[in-house]
């Protein structure tokens, strides 16, 4: 097995993805996850490999042959856990978040970045990739969370209008960068963005958005950003809104745009154009919710 790609995380949504990938090129994996019943109801061969990693002797026990792993786990653990159940030669491609970025670090965006700093200390080979907003799951990520609303509310507060740029990666190309990582031999730790082709303000993302799924150009109204901050606990209780927090209201004023020079030099990947990128994740559009006329926050870009 010590060819093979060990995927912790492998149930999840990014971590299927990377082993269906891994299968269509031929490539030999073993899925690491907590749950097996959720791996098996994926309908995606093999056996699974059981672990937490909360518990390291497990973790060890199923990671004592990996010569490569992927982990999708949240990189506040995964960094010293993995390198503490590894040999000495396994090669990393951990995911992150450029939420490490962000001025307004939550709970996630620590994690992130003790999980990186962890990383950088542990003098491991691999790469631990950041990557931006990832969409291309439909209705399940933030791009389709987006769509519904849109579907419902034909304006859309905006703290300063939606100036604030946003980089939205696809999660096709988040793939193909981590099978580009998967083979690179990286000499020590490295730390990687990666993001979309190209920088557009949010409410253009927003506009983008309405058009991918045939619907008129929503009504961009700006706001302060003190009232949606006081509004962002209402919208746990109300189940018609988007969830979204104070945090995230905040890091919708903040630019989050990266030059991606490094990302195509080191692995090779020329990541999609937004407007190919929503061809595909709008293939088969959702059915419409009821229609509403009350505006609503909308869901937080990474």
């Amino acid at each position: 097995m010590s060819d093979s790609v060990h995927v912790f995380g492998a149930s999840g949504r990014a971590g299927a993805a990377l082993c269906r990938a891994l299968l269509a090129g031929g490539r030999a994996f073993v899925p690491v996850v907590r749950d097996a019943a959720k791996w098996r109801a994926l309908g995606l061969p093999g056996e699974a490999r059981i672990a937490d990693a909360g518990d390291p002797a497990s973790l060890a026990a199923c990671l004592k042959d990996a010569r490569r792993v992927v982990s999708f786990a949240h990189a506040s653990h995964s960094a010293s856990v993995l390198a503490a159940a590894t040999r000495a030669d396994c090669r990393f491609v951990l995911i992150g978040s450029t939420r490490r970025f962000t001025r307004w670090p939550d709970a996630h965006g620590d994690g992130v970045i003790a999980g990186e700093a962890a990383f950088l200390a542990s003098g491991r080979n691999g790469v631990m990739l950041h990557p931006t907003m990832i969409y291309g799951a439909g209705r399940d990520d933030t791009v389709g969370r987006l769509a519904a609303m849109l579907r419902r509310l034909p304006v859309v507060p905006l703290p300063g209008g939606g100036r604030a740029l946003v980089q939205p990666i696809h999660e096709a190309d988040v793939v193909r960068c981590v099978l580009a990582a998967l083979e690179r031999d990286w000499v020590g730790p490295r730390t990687l963005v990666v993001a979309g082709p190209a920088a557009m303000t949010y409410a253009d993302f927003v506009c983008a958005v309405a058009a991918a799924v045939g619907l008129p150009r929503p009504r961009i109204v700006p706001v302060p950003v003190a009232p949606l901050v006081a509004l962002a606990p209402v919208t746990a209780l109300l189940p018609f809104l988007p969830r979204i927090n104070a945090h995230e209201v905040r890091r919708l004023t903040e630019d989050k745009a990266f030059a991606i020079d490094e990302m195509i030099a080191a692995l090779r990947v020329q990541p999609m154009p937004l407007e190919e990128g929503f061809r595909l994740t709008f293939a088969t559009p959702p059915t419409p919710p009821a229609p509403s006329t009350q505006p609503a926050a909308p869901p937080s870009p990474h």
